[in-house]
């Protein structure tokens, strides 16, 4: 389960962010001060920060200063400002997301999720390479071959041609992939997943093998 402290002195507020993200699977701590924030921030173990900007005892910003000195974990923190000073000025010090008050707690429950998944993408130990049949995927020098050709790939085009490979025999929606791949603040729609799902078939056709099968109502799966 993952863990995610909320540092917010408004109750109601707090306790709201707490109950969505309860019901969504994650377990909560609320801290209301900014001082014993900081300290529960950098000894609790957490996976995401949701962090306030106005606050008792020490700032959110100060905070997030504090925090990016020791560790990388996502932080999205909360204004009730809607000018882009506080955003820019949050941003800048290391935030990795920004919400106004009022905020929707079903977008913030979203933002949270797509915050932890790529994290752990980030983070996650350097992989071996993917040898699948004639098709070899190399992460660290992002490389494709088939066999023993390179094949060119762009950036968004490796990226989910990997997550599909590294995901085997199972099947994605387009929404997900859009989500993982592109992001959820990104500029487009879910219709760029199909297009560059048909430029890697295209592009591995010379195997003369079928690697990415499309599975009708659901989306796209890598077929180890």
């Amino acid at each position: 389960m993952k863990r995610i402290l909320i540092i917010e002195d408004d109750k109601e507020i707090a306790e709201l962010e707490r109950d969505y993200l309860t019901i969504n699977g994650f377990e909560c701590d609320i801290e209301s001060w900014g001082n014993t924030g900081l300290d529960a921030a950098l000894t609790g173990n957490y996976d995401l920060f949701i962090i306030d900007v106005m606050l008792p005892g020490m700032d959110g910003f100060e905070i997030i200063t504090r925090i990016r000195q020791k560790l990388q974990t996502p932080i999205i923190f909360l204004s009730a400002k809607t000018g882009d000073i506080d955003k820019i000025r949050g941003l800048g010090l290391g935030a990795d997301d920004y919400m106004t008050k009022p905020f929707s707690p079903n977008e913030l429950v979203a933002r949270v999720k797509a915050h932890i998944s790529r994290y752990e993408a980030l983070t996650r130990p350097a992989s071996q390479k993917i040898e699948i049949r004639s098709l070899t995927i190399d992460p660290e020098a992002r490389t494709v071959t088939i066999n023993g050709e390179n094949v060119t790939m762009t950036a968004k085009e490796f990226d989910l041609l990997y997550f599909l490979a590294s995901n085997p025999n199972r099947a994605f929606s387009k929404e997900h992939l859009f989500d993982r791949i592109w992001g959820m603040d990104a500029i487009g729609d879910v219709s760029t997943v199909a297009v560059h799902i048909q430029r890697i078939r295209d592009k591995l056709s010379k195997s003369g093998e079928k690697f990415i099968e499309t599975v009708w109502g659901v989306g796209y799966k890598f077929t180890k």
